[in-house]
């Protein structure tokens, strides 16, 4: 257990700390555009990474928004709680979440809306025949055919969204070092699967920008995931009626369990 601590501690202050939480958002643009470049300019030979059946994408970035939540639910709900030593408190960063699921849910439906809007079906991906009879994606999928319209990237929005909200509220772990074993042991675990999460992100959104969707698809979804992210934590959640920020400061209550 005393490795998990050192390896938590040491987690909290290289990866989740000020300094990358301010950084992270041009650190991700950054990275979508230089490596939109390569792709275009420098194409990479195959490998398995490109290979959309590789473990890292069936798994994990499939299932993304999936993983966090599952991750950030109780980490929340635990640092909230043992920061502030207030339920409603807890009740109202959980809405986090919630606001978390709603730009996921309508920021994917509206990417596949604008890939059927803007799509025509081929018979095959040379995209050499046109099915005119096939206007919309399921349909000519079903049938077999090719669906080719503009696809924003759905890696590129929701990896970068996913991480920056993870270096948010990560950053409240620092506050809840208590001497009570087993909930010094669950922060650690959390704080331990978020970092493998956020590092997991990073890589494939990484990877995505070398390999696949072209730069206008790519820098676009970015956008929309760092908007997602600006639009929340850095305005939104400054205001009283929002999920508010994480915590950033213990109450006295709080401080009578912390270890110094």
């Amino acid at each position: 257990m005393e490795l998990l601590e050192a390896f938590a501690s040491w987690i909290r202050r290289s990866c989740f700390n000020e300094t990358s939480r301010r950084h992270a958002a041009l650190v991700l643009a950054a990275t979508s555009l230089v490596g939109s470049l390569v792709k275009e300019q420098w194409p990479l030979p195959d490998s398995y990474f490109n290979n959309k059946k590789n473990v890292l994408n069936v798994y994990f970035v499939k299932v993304s928004w999936g993983w966090t939540f599952l991750c950030l639910l109780p980490f929340i709900a635990l640092t909230s709680f043992l920061a502030t030593r207030s339920l409603g408190a807890v009740f109202r960063r959980l809405g986090a979440l919630l606001v978390g699921t709603i730009i996921w849910f309508t920021c994917t439906n509206f990417f596949m809306m604008i890939e059927n809007v803007t799509g025509t079906c081929y018979n095959s991906s040379a995209m050499l025949v046109i099915r005119e009879e096939l206007t919309d994606k399921r349909d000519c999928i079903t049938s077999g055919g090719f669906w080719g319209g503009f696809d924003i990237s759905g890696h590129s929005f929701l990896l970068p969204y996913c991480t920056l909200m993870i270096l948010e509220e990560a950053i409240v772990a620092h506050l809840v070092r208590l001497e009570k074993s087993w909930q010094k042991h669950l922060i650690n675990i959390l704080t331990l699967s978020l970092a493998f999460l956020a590092s997991v992100w990073t890589l494939m959104f990484f990877l995505t920008s070398i390999y696949f969707h072209d730069l206008a698809q790519k820098l676009l979804g970015t956008s929309f995931g760092i908007f997602g992210w600006y639009v929340t934590y850095r305005w939104w959640y400054l205001m009283p009626y929002s999920p508010g920020l994480p915590p950033r400061s213990a109450t006295k209550e709080g401080k009578r369990g912390y270890s110094k």
